[in-house]
């Protein structure tokens, strides 16, 4: 008789065991370019299913005119890209500091800037004085 529990118990324990790991995720039924689902006991079973997402951090546009083309962007004391190239670049909300070099490395352009989230701040760089 001891053996008799013996082996219920363990087929219990496996049971209890395997149970959460087949219920964390839901069934899907269908091939790989079925898009659909179906309602099972309590909840929607398909392709996206449990999936949740987080949005990235918030995010402005950044555009530089310019007429000089090849000078050097720097955000941040980073190099960002060249004028003539980099248009138009994303860049995280707050404030930053924007720097133009030419070949040589002489900053002739410098300002501090807040970007809004969802919003495009045009940044008018042509300095008097230079062709």
């Amino acid at each position: 008789m001891s053996r008799f529990w013996k082996c219920s118990a363990v087929a219990f324990l496996a049971l209890v065991t395997w149970a959460p790991v087949a219920s964390a995720r839901g069934i899907f039924l269908g091939s790989p370019g079925y898009l659909g689902g179906f309602y099972g006991p309590g909840r929607w079973y398909g392709p996206w299913a449990g999936q949740v997402y987080y949005p990235g951090p918030p995010v402005g546009k950044v555009q530089i005119v310019t007429k000089h083309k090849g000078d050097s962007i720097y955000v941040d004391g980073g190099l960002a890209g060249r004028t003539g190239q980099l248009k138009k670049f994303p860049l995280r909300a707050g404030a930053h500091t924007i720097e133009l070099r030419n070949s040589s490395g002489h900053t002739f352009y410098q300002e501090r800037i807040t970007v809004i989230p969802g919003k495009k701040l045009k940044i008018h760089t042509d300095y008097p004085g230079q062709p």
